[in-house]
């Protein structure tokens, strides 16, 4: 199984969870899921390609074998620069996630009915926006 989590920036909570079957796209379960105002900026990790194209405020990492080996030196410092920004509000988001892994429901294997995974997902998440809303 796969989930999306989307999580406010700012106070670091989730917003709002989906499960999908672990064969899926992350962009495809972006586009089914996920309704972004269009003057929402959105950071993503590099499983979603080619979310730019239903949302234009997204910001992806660029891969540096592909697309910087071909720049000049200049170009290549300011893609640097700007994949260190994206990377740090990243870190951020990545620290949620790992809290939730904390709980070993995304981290192991679910040996529980699959009926129920979402919803138990769900009560972690909110566990884990209980704790940060006291921390």
């Amino acid at each position: 199984m796969k989930f999306q989590v989307i999580i406010d920036r700012k106070t670091e909570l989730i917003i709002c969870t989906a499960m999908f079957n672990g064969k899926a796209h992350d962009g495809t379960i972006f586009k089914k899921t996920t309704r972004l105002h269009p003057d929402t900026q959105a950071f993503f990790d590099s499983g979603y390609r080619g979310v730019q194209k239903v949302h234009a405020k997204s910001l992806i990492p660029i891969r540096h074998k592909d697309d910087i080996a071909k720049l000049s030196d200049e170009k290549k410092a300011t893609r640097k620069a700007e994949n260190k920004a994206i990377s740090s509000v990243r870190m951020k988001i990545e620290h949620v996630i790992g809290r939730v892994k904390n709980f070993k429901i995304v981290a192991e294997r679910y040996r529980n009915r699959l009926k129920r995974l979402l919803l138990r997902f769900n009560l972690i998440c909110g566990i884990v926006n209980f704790e940060k809303s006291f921390a």
